[in-house]
């Protein structure tokens, strides 16, 4: 009996690593399929200049979360997973902690991004920046609706309510999970530019996933971070470091800093909730489940990459 017992946990464990990696490789594919549809519509419809219309910035916001959405169907419907199950009620301190480790993130971090963006531009890199449609007014709601509460909900449910989620379910280690779905998830963005500020954050929210045992505080920090950002554009702050005095520029960071090393340091070393050492057991379900979308990503990331150069 014991025995039975233990077969069908592992077999439980690995197909929930086989169905979550695949996942990720549906959420890629019909990304890139559904942006080229879209792409090619849209030429067709509007001619050249189309990339520059605020309509065609709504449908290729709406078309990544499309993709997302398809994925997370998929991974429900082939599981039979209660779908409420990564929406689990959270300890209300795990909000205050996935605020906090935002706040850290967004400002303070983002000056680390931007060394590693300075380092690429001085070997001849050049980013092409992020297109959003017109945020003046009105204008603000629907944007703050499709790039961030639609990302903060299907994000997150994908990256840290099935991926991680299932990786410590599936018997990795607490590292190896949040390392790994923070690496998929910043490469799964495909810009170059933003690979370490996407992947700390991707590993930031995994560890506050697993330790609340819920997405519910990712997905308000995942949130407040892109509607922040939305409101500094609108109101012309999107450049912050050149909108606030030394001394009020400094309080910013040495604050946001001192937030998310708090934050990281009572998940880390004193909240033990899900605690689990090990490697990537099982692995190789999850990765040739997840082959197909991690060569995609991976593809457009190094085409990104040469791009930049060769516009530079």
């Amino acid at each position: 009996m014991e025995q039975n017992g233990a077969e069908q946990l592992e077999e439980w464990r690995r197909k929930g690593l086989t169905e979550s990696g695949l996942a990720y490789s549906v959420a890629a594919v019909a990304a890139i399929l559904i942006a080229y549809l879209v792409a090619a519509i849209s030429s067709a419809a509007a001619g050249k200049d189309y990339a520059a219309q605020d309509w065609y910035l709504y449908l290729a916001y709406l078309s990544s979360q499309l993709a997302f959405c398809g994925a997370i169907a998929v991974y429900f419907l082939r599981s039979r997973e209660p779908i409420r199950t990564p929406f689990r009620k959270a300890q209300p301190k795990y909000f205050l902690i996935a605020l906090l480790l935002e706040f850290g993130l967004l400002f303070s971090l983002s000056e680390l991004n931007e060394l590693f963006l300075s380092g690429l531009k001085k070997l001849g890199y050049s980013s092409g920046g992020v297109s959003v449609p017109l945020l003046s007014g009105w204008n603000l709601l629907p944007a703050i609706f499709v790039i961030a509460l639609l990302p903060a909900i299907f994000e997150e449910t994908l990256f840290r309510g099935i991926l991680a989620r299932k990786m410590h379910d599936g018997g990795w280690g607490l590292a190896s999970a949040v390392l790994i779905s923070g690496a998929l998830f910043s490469l799964f963005h495909g810009r170059p530019e933003q690979t370490v500020y996407q992947f700390l954050c991707g590993a930031c929210f995994a560890l506050v996933a697993l330790r609340a045992g819920s997405v519910l505080p990712t997905m308000l920090a995942h949130f407040v971070n892109n509607a922040l950002i939305l409101i500094l554009e609108s109101f012309g702050y999107g450049n912050f470091h050149a909108s606030l005095p030394l001394w009020g520029y400094l309080i910013l960071i040495i604050s946001s800093a001192l937030c998310l090393l708090g934050a990281l340091v009572y998940l880390v070393f004193f909240d033990k909730r899900g605690n689990q050492k090990g490697g990537v057991k099982g692995g190789l379900s999850f990765f040739v489940a997840a082959g197909g979308g991690i060569l995609i990503c991976a593809v457009e990331w190094i085409a990104a990459l040469v791009m930049g150069f060769i516009n530079a």
